[in-house]
């Protein structure tokens, strides 16, 4: 199923020793009202009490290769209101996301009249960017600068996409409603964030935005997964699966899992860096060779609340379901090969599941 848009972020968890406070406006947009981004924000609710009816925050019709969908026109013309992702707790450095998800929203939210690169370097030097870094980032948006009126960005989940001592790729996964005159059109795209770690904290170097690529007629697999309620899927990565360069492998894998566990997909293959981060080796989700899961049965898999017996019984089941390479925030031992399972700080917040063909 594509995704629901997300839900407000629960209260901030206890920030690490490198934290930094990072400000976000949030904008007007349509008649919607204005919060501040100070305020807590209600508790996510459980994705098997959400409606698959469409509503005016929810994808209304097939998505696009590029993660939006043709969106038609709403009676009142308005968008969701921009709530700003909070990391909770158990999060390894929550400073660079912070940094990684400050800088999505400021570069893909904006009110009437402030499209264009021009106006979104301008945001994203407000938020203490310097002006050349921040051109050169308004320049890398992609697919986060669509053609509209107004957009707002709300983030799905932020992950890392690897995480050593001073540098960091952060996947920031994100659904993106955007108005056009007098239509709404849901979309939403990843954007895989570099960062570096200096003096004044965790500071953006990059952006390598999603590009899924055009849609394809599917086979049977792809479109069971699409149909399946109990597989939440974000925006690029429906036009992953659209774009039919995800592997069998990998769809009956999701497939098979979804008979026990309901899974929230954060990433497929586009949005991901191209290697194993700060290696040379290819990453298998490039080649539409693995998948990422953020939370399992509702449960976030970075929540420390979250049961490890569920985790660890989800990534032994993902390795019964073809496997090679099943990474998490707990090591496992007993698999089919030395290497089947792995833990690592960039995989303490989702469970990796990778095949070899």
């Amino acid at each position: 199923m594509v995704l629901p848009p997300p839900p407000s972020q629960p209260p901030p968890g206890v920030l690490g020793r490198r934290s930094v406070l990072l400000g976000t406006a949030v904008w007007c947009l349509g008649t919607a009202g204005c919060s501040g981004g100070a305020q807590s924000s209600p508790a996510p609710t459980s994705p098997g009490a959400r409606s698959r009816t469409p509503s005016a925050a929810s994808p209304t019709g097939p998505a696009s290769a590029s993660g939006s969908s043709s969106g038609a026109a709403s009676p009142a013309a308005t968008l969701p209101e921009a709530v700003p992702w909070r990391p909770g707790p158990g999060e390894i450095e929550p400073a660079a996301k912070l940094a990684a998800v400050r800088l999505v929203e400021a570069l893909g939210t904006w009110p009437a009249g402030q499209g264009g690169r021009e106006a979104a370097a301008a945001r994203v030097a407000s938020l203490g960017v310097s002006e050349s870094i921040a051109s050169q980032l308004a320049a890398e948006a992609g697919s986060l600068a669509p053609s509209a009126d107004t957009a707002v960005v709300r983030v799905i989940d932020a992950q890392y996409g690897g995480i050593l001592s001073d540098t960091a790729s952060v996947l920031v996964v994100c659904d993106q409603p955007t108005l056009a005159g007098s239509a709404v059109h849901h979309g939403g795209t990843t954007v895989d964030v570099r960062l570096s770690l200096g003096s004044g904290g965790w500071a953006v170097t990059g952006l390598h935005p999603a590009a899924p690529g055009p849609a394809k007629t599917l086979d049977s697999a792809a479109r069971d997964v699409l149909a399946q309620s109990r597989i939440e899927l974000p925006p690029a990565s429906v036009a992953d699966i659209r774009s039919g360069a995800v592997h069998d492998s990998v769809l009956r894998a999701m497939l098979q899992l979804a008979g026990t566990y309901r899974l929230s997909v954060s990433v497929v293959r586009s949005g991901h860096p191209l290697d194993v981060f700060g290696t040379d080796r290819p990453s298998d989700h490039p080649l539409g060779r693995a998948f990422d899961v953020w939370r399992i049965d509702g449960r976030p898999v970075v929540d420390p609340a979250t049961s490890r017996s569920l985790i660890t019984g989800f990534m032994r089941a993902a390795a019964s379901a073809g496997s090679y390479n099943v990474g998490g925030p707990v090591q496992l031992t007993g698999g089919a090969t030395a290497n089947q399972f792995f833990s690592d700080n960039t995989h303490h917040d989702h469970v990796h599941v990778g095949f070899s063909s």
